[in-house]
């Protein structure tokens, strides 16, 4: 039998992205050093998208350029996160892909999948200090197994 290394974390150009089966309120995804907060109350702040919604999260967006030798402006770094392609669903709600009519082949993504969508879809929050979207099920393009290497075309 082959094995393969999977690796624990991937490279987007919005940030990296840390992979593994560990549930996003439990992997530090919503982690902020500046909120009293302790890390079981805010895993069980998180909302539960209604409906036929998703709630999915915005790579971290890096702080410097490729080099790391050049800052990014804040107005960029607000740039990058707004028009990110890739976002990663953390939350289905109980009414996601439910009708047959619509998705006669089933679900488009499931919870823990990273996923192609519009730049600006959806309804923008920041949970924890971290920028999310709610997002209809019928707007995710596709799903990545792999976003290293995938950013918006200008």
């Amino acid at each position: 039998m082959m094995t393969t290394d999977i690796p624990t974390t991937l490279w987007t150009p919005v940030g990296e992205i840390e992979l593994s089966p560990v549930p996003a309120e439990e992997k530090g995804m919503l982690k902020q050093e500046d909120t009293p907060a302790e890390s079981s109350e805010k895993a069980t702040s998180i909302p539960t998208p209604a409906g036929y919604r998703i709630l999915c999260f915005v790579p971290q967006v890096e702080k410097t350029f490729g080099n790391g030798l050049i800052e990014k402006t804040d107005a960029t770094i607000r740039n990058e996160e707004l028009l990110c392609a890739v976002l990663f669903a953390a939350k289905l709600g109980p009414d996601c892909y439910k009708d047959p009519v619509r998705f006669p082949s089933g679900p488009w993504c499931k919870e823990g999948d990273f996923i192609l969508v519009r730049p600006m879809v959806g309804t923008r929050v920041k949970i924890h200090g971290r920028e999310c979207r709610i997002i209809n099920d019928d707007c995710v393009e596709a799903v990545v197994a792999d976003p290293r290497g995938i950013s918006r075309s200008f």
